[in-house]
């Protein structure tokens, strides 16, 4: 496995350090399960009729935030899912090569990527996050310990905006298994529920595990 390098730069640059960090582009979060496991917690999920639409605002899913030191959720993921990505004293990205699982494009500008939340602010909302106390939803909305978010071409997320699996999938559909026990995993870590044509569209994507 490839580790951080630390380079020695000349005194005069003083703070003006640049951090080098070499990762495989993986652009795959940690805890993902297995189709099986998926499977089996799809099944216990709660099928309900979303609700609350009306009363979301994104705003009440604070993010981004800080992460470590200069660093905060969409840097860090970033640094997480790139290769070779090469970070200012300010952790912007200003190098590196990011590979976008959703459309299969890779890029090496991070303005050209969006972080995306696998179970968008909104369904997450309308599927019980409604009822969560504010720092909850600052909690999912910055989840770095989940499938929860994913660095992807910006114009790809934009498309998936608010949809579930029954509006929207991946065009690579390989990685369709994938997204599906991302999907589900982050439903049910946190108690969410699924109306019946999601679950539904889930089932299928599983078929393809």
């Amino acid at each position: 496995m490839r580790r951080l390098l630390l380079f020695s730069l000349p005194a005069l640059l003083g703070a003006a350090l640049i951090g080098v960090l070499e990762t495989p582009a993986s652009a795959t979060p940690p805890n993902i399960p297995s189709a099986a496991t998926a499977t089996s917690r799809l099944s216990t999920l709660t099928v309900a009729a979303e609700s609350h639409q009306s009363t979301y605002d994104r705003d009440l899913f604070p993010h981004w935030i800080t992460i470590s030191g200069s660093c905060n959720t969409r840097e860090t993921v970033l640094k997480r899912d790139g290769t070779n990505v090469v970070t200012d004293s300010s952790c912007a990205a200003t190098s590196g090569s990011w590979y976008s699982p959703y459309d299969g494009a890779t890029w090496t500008a991070a303005s050209d990527l969006d972080i995306d939340h696998m179970v968008p602010l909104a369904e997450a909302w309308a599927s019980g996050a409604w009822a969560w106390t504010t720092d909850r939803r600052r909690t999912y909305a910055n989840d770095l310990g989940g499938p929860e978010l994913w660095a992807v071409t910006d114009n790809v997320n934009q498309a998936k905006s608010d949809k579930d699996p029954a509006e929207w999938q991946p065009s690579v559909s390989s990685f369709r298994c994938t997204y599906a026990r991302a999907w589900i995993q982050v439903k049910w870590y946190y108690g969410l529920t699924v109306d019946s044509a999601e679950k539904s569209a889930l089932t299928t994507m599983l078929g393809t595990c």
